[in-house]
């Protein structure tokens, strides 16, 4: 595939992950994801494949149910594509063991993708997990306090 092919199987992914919390139709990611795509950092307790990040989302819609991931910036070389991505949302519900606290949040990372056949096959991800906690108060803004 083509930088630029390539690079819109990477926007299609966050429109249809966008679209899955959104409406909670989770099935939007089969057009995109393959069966048994491998993610190489999934969140605790994601089970494998497709069924895993539909798993993933369904536990941000419960939590986030505004979840939105936004695009900021991609780089695409060979079959790989990487994403900076911002994804904002408000904390309705239980998240990483913390109840609701009603507060908007904001998280950055990278995913880097890998693109066969149209579809996402592989996925490595850093995400500011500690940064999404702390702002939702249930890890100290700084340590030692």
């Amino acid at each position: 595939m083509a930088t630029e092919e390539i690079k819109n199987v990477a926007r299609r992914l966050y429109e249809a992950i966008n679209e899955a919390v959104r409406s909670g139709n989770m099935g939007q990611l089969d057009k995109i994801v393959a069966p048994n795509m491998t993610d190489h950092n999934p969140v605790p307790g994601q089970a494998t494949g497709l069924d895993g990040v539909k798993q993933a989302f369904s536990m941000f819609r419960s939590a986030f149910p505004d979840w939105h991931m936004t695009v900021e910036a991609t780089i695409a070389e060979g079959d790989m594509v990487a994403c900076r991505v911002t994804a904002r949302g408000t904390h309705k519900g239980t998240f990483a063991g913390t109840p609701a606290t009603g507060k908007q949040a904001v998280q950055s990372g990278i995913d880097i993708l890998r693109i066969a056949d149209g579809k996402v096959v592989e996925r490595w991800g850093s995400f500011d997990d500690l940064g999404l906690l702390q702002q939702l108060g249930a890890i100290p803004e700084r340590f030692g306090d």
